[in-house]
């Protein structure tokens, strides 16, 4: 093995990053403390990293100042920064817009004639151009609605949950193929479609219920026809797309037929009710041919102290490894930046993003999550495979790949103030590296 370990530490409230290289000798037997390769052991073939392309994003990205938004896209698309490829996108406004709305409001317009995209044309849509532009490969986006217009609720707002009509499913069908399509129209292509954002939440912000029962009626005799019908037929159709706790549930009770098995792609999932990541395993295993795709995530203010920075860093490095190593073939986080507010929110969710930017002061920060992610994003390739490992004991949190060309990947977490010392062996050969106190780190290698 030939190889190097890099690390991010974080001491005295300072970052510092460091490399080291290293070979390995044949194995003398050693026992312990062992972190074992098995690259003839393999999992998931894994898509990507990325963020939440949002209305307060893309308006951070516009006021930034100067060149500050283009230092932001390259920071994290480009192949200097976390060079992400994946993506996800709001239908509509979510909570983090600067305010609710919808492409077509107009109860009378069953033909979708007053349909527009002027309102994502002025943040959105320059985001996801400039986004692309220093991508090195074609963005994989997901596409996820917060609710209908609101004439099409029981509630009759786009707040507050409430449920879609009955008699407006063939038009909100209808509207969500025109929403793609009106993207595709300019450039920007959607592989992955989830029917609801948190169907089960009724949140003060853009929400709309759906049950399981309602969601396979809507898939199969509204959603999917229309999506053939206008050319659509190959999107991906992920269901759930909320917390953890309840993933194997909905699965469970959405796909329940050889057409719902044909029509549904996979489970979307959030952090936020906790890890569960034995939700996931019993997923994979019950439905195999599934995709497990990790789609929102993020330290909200109303729940995590703003300074805790090291803290945060972790929240984000133990769910990435613990989804990974359950199954998940795609990780987008929340936002891909805020304020210095943690906004803009139209109802003042506030939260923290891996790219802080000032729009007062017109300048940004990248977080120490940023840091942390760089350390799967930057050297877990798309198209990667996961393979089996083992490890001593759980004083470190580890997950392995191997990179399409070959290279081994092996991100580790060192949550403890000690220096753990340990062995790395894959076959007969083993190399003998250490992780600092309060750290991760990236071990690369060549056999």
């Amino acid at each position: 093995m030939n190889g190097s370990i890099i690390y991010t530490t974080y001491a005295n409230k300072t970052r510092g990053e460091q490399e080291v290289s290293f070979t390995s000798h044949t194995d003398y037997e050693v026992e312990r403390p062992l972190v074992n390769v098995y690259p003839q052991v393999t999992y998931q073939t894994f898509q990507g990293f990325g963020g939440t392309f949002t209305e307060a994003a893309a308006y951070c990205v516009k006021h930034a100042g100067g060149d500050n938004g283009d230092k932001i896209m390259a920071d994290l698309f480009g192949a200097d920064g976390l060079r992400y490829c994946c993506g996800r996108v709001h239908l509509d406004s979510c909570d983090a817009s600067l305010s609710n709305y919808s492409a077509m409001d107009n109860p009378d317009d069953t033909a979708l004639a007053t349909f527009s995209l002027k309102r994502d044309e002025k943040y959105l849509i320059p985001m996801l151009k400039k986004a692309q532009s220093y991508s090195s490969r074609p963005l994989t986006l997901m596409v996820s609605p917060w609710s209908p217009p609101a004439f099409m609720k029981t509630n009759g707002e786009k707040n507050n949950g409430g449920k879609l009509k009955e008699e407006y499913f063939a038009l909100w069908a209808k509207y969500i193929c025109r929403f793609i399509r009106e993207y595709e129209n300019k450039g920007i292509h959607f592989s992955m479609l989830s029917l609801q954002n948190e169907p089960k939440a009724v949140q003060i912000w853009d929400s709309c219920i759906f049950t399981a029962a309602e969601e396979r009626e809507y898939l199969r005799r509204y959603l999917v026809p229309e999506l053939k019908a206008q050319g659509l037929g190959d999107i991906e159709i992920l269901i759930w797309d909320h917390n953890k706790e309840r993933v194997l549930e909905r699965a469970m009770e959405t796909i329940q037929d050889e057409e719902m098995q044909q029509i549904v792609s996979g489970v979307a999932m959030h952090w936020y009710s906790g890890d569960h990541f034995e939700q996931l395993a019993m997923f994979k295993k019950m439905f195999p041919d599934k995709r497990l795709v990790f789609s929102e995530g993020c330290v909200e203010y109303s729940r995590f102290s703003h300074d805790d920075h090291l803290g945060h860093a972790r929240m984000y490095a133990h769910d990435i490894m613990g989804d990974l190593n359950n199954g998940t073939d795609c990780f987008i986080h929340w936002s891909l930046i805020f304020d210095q507010n943690g906004g803009p929110n139209h109802v003042n969710n506030l939260c923290e993003a891996i790219i802080m930017c000032d729009t007062e002061k017109k300048e940004y920060t990248k977080t120490l999550p940023y840091y942390y992610i760089a350390h799967f994003s930057r050297y877990i390739e798309p198209g990667a495979v996961r393979i089996g490992f083992s490890r001593f004991d759980d004083s470190l949190e580890v997950t392995a790949f191997q990179n399409p060309d070959g290279t081994r990947i092996l991100v580790l977490l060192n949550e403890s103030d000690r220096e753990i010392c340990f062995m790395l062996r894959e076959g007969n050969e083993v190399a003998e590296l250490k992780m600092l106190p309060d750290s991760i780190a990236t071990v690369r290698y060549t056999v």
